[in-house]
């Protein structure tokens, strides 16, 4: 099944349920027949050993490998150079999965937070949206996305926080957050 018509999807806000979105509209593309790739920039490498263990292998991360195992947490305002060069090379690796055609849905997760820490421009994340084919569907997350992102997107959903255990001091819990 190939898709006629591709759309560009946009999870974001400060809610939880942004990646999970993504990955349910993945299971059900992949239910229907539909090739699926999946990007993350930014996350932990415990997500990438999730997914394999999962044996999606339509997968790729471009998070900081400096000390796998081992999270190591980027911040706005105190962006590396390597940080920098992992996501271009997220970006760029993305931009030949998309226009490659092998893939009818592809997921860039947490896209959207890497251009507003400064990881990538926003101008690249347009520029790529536009080089997408026409029959590709594109699925952005991330919190914070821009004004010009949301005006290109055909589905934005914001995802809102209402209630978070975050809130009251419960960390994020193996299996439930991550």
């Amino acid at each position: 099944m190939k898709l006629e018509k591709g759309l560009v999807h946009i999870y974001t806000g400060e809610g939880k349920g942004k990646t999970t979105s993504a990955l349910g509209l993945a299971l059900r593309a992949i239910k229907s027949g539909l090739k699926v790739y999946l990007i993350q920039f930014m996350k932990g490498d415990t997500e990438e050993k999730t997914v394999k263990q999962l044996n999606l292998t339509n997968f790729q991360y471009f998070g900081h490998k400096r000390n796998p195992g081992k999270w190591k947490w980027v911040y706005k305002g105190k962006v590396g150079e390597e940080d920098k060069q992992i996501a271009a090379e997220g970006l760029r690796f993305a931009e030949q999965t998309i226009t490659e055609g092998k893939y009818d849905v592809v997921i860039l997760d947490e896209v959207i937070i890497a251009v507003w820490f400064g990881l990538l421009k926003e101008e690249d994340l347009l520029n790529l949206i536009k080089k997408k084919p026409v029959n590709v569907e594109l699925i952005l997350t991330g919190r914070r996305a821009s004004q010009k992102l949301i005006g290109v997107a055909d589905y934005v959903s914001d995802v809102t926080k209402v209630k978070h255990p975050y809130d009251k001091g419960i960390i994020a819990r193996e299996g439930i957050d991550y």
